[in-house]
């Protein structure tokens, strides 16, 4: 077994391969350069005799975008050239083969999530909506079949915020009510204007069959529009929200939160 040891380069001392496939965006630099600042330079660079890197460009790329004067690297030099080319292309794409188990990994997440952190979740390389699917889909409660996902009812919840509640947020208000009625809008609103405007409709299709996680998630129905509407129905049940939409005066500091047609938890 070769003997191998770590050594301390300035990153301008070792060279990228030109030949090297596999590429990096600046987001993923900006990744990798994050986790060393969190986590320390744990994993070095793979150099061969001459300084060139073998594996490790993205971490070279974020040693430079932080300014660092050294940074661990370990010198091999028992490959031929032959073997060096191939190792580059093992190395990422032997990388690319492994998979997540998604249940272990959600309690991982969530466990971390629990922790009180002296770093962001996200400096993980996950973005937080995908840290959310994640727990999300992988969460098992009890009385749940087969171990499907388990989504309470809104029966079982004990309610937070009712229809009417208007909530300061620091700056922020937050409106729980009926998105098909104006003074909904003119009560989160006041006086504001409209700057920016985002919703999520709903489309008469049945969650079920349709929003499953092929089987594995089960949620409950919307109160409306949710299949049981005619097209007419429909088409009259959209203008009004869109007129509503169209009322809606938010400014950078209100969000409206609305659920149509009964009431919802936060």
């Amino acid at each position: 077994m070769t003997s191998l040891s770590v050594q301390y380069f300035s990153p301008s001392e070792l060279s990228a391969d030109p030949r090297n496939a596999r590429t990096h965006s600046q987001k993923q630099i900006g990744q990798i350069a994050t986790s060393i600042e969190r986590f320390g330079f744990n994993n070095p660079i793979l150099i061969d005799k001459a300084n060139q890197v073998v594996a490790g460009h993205g971490r070279l790329e974020a040693s430079r975008k932080l300014g660092l004067e050294a940074v661990p690297a370990i010198r091999l030099d028992h490959l031929s050239q032959a073997q060096r080319k191939a190792y580059i292309i093992a190395d990422n794409r032997l990388a690319e083969l492994a998979g997540w188990d998604d249940e272990i990994l959600a309690i991982e997440l969530q466990g971390l999530l629990e922790m009180d952190l002296d770093f962001e979740i996200t400096d993980l390389g996950f973005a937080m909506g995908e840290i959310d699917l994640v727990i999300g889909e992988n969460r098992v409660g009890e009385g749940s079949e087969n171990g499907d996902q388990y989504i309470a009812s809104l029966g079982e919840l004990a309610p937070i915020a009712r229809p009417g509640d208007l909530w300061q947020l620091g700056a922020h208000r937050l409106f729980c009510g009926d998105a098909l009625d104006p003074a909904s809008y003119q009560v989160l609103l006041d006086s504001n204007k409209a700057q920016l405007i985002f919703t999520d409709p709903p489309y008469n299709v049945p969650i079920s069959g349709h929003v499953s996680g092929l089987g594995k998630a089960r949620h409950r129905e919307f109160v409306q529009a949710s299949g049981e509407m005619s097209p007419g129905c429909f088409r009259t049940f959209s203008a009004v929200r869109a007129q509503g939409c169209v009322m809606l005066a938010i400014t950078v500091q209100s969000i409206l939160s609305v659920w149509i047609g009964g009431t919802s938890r936060i």
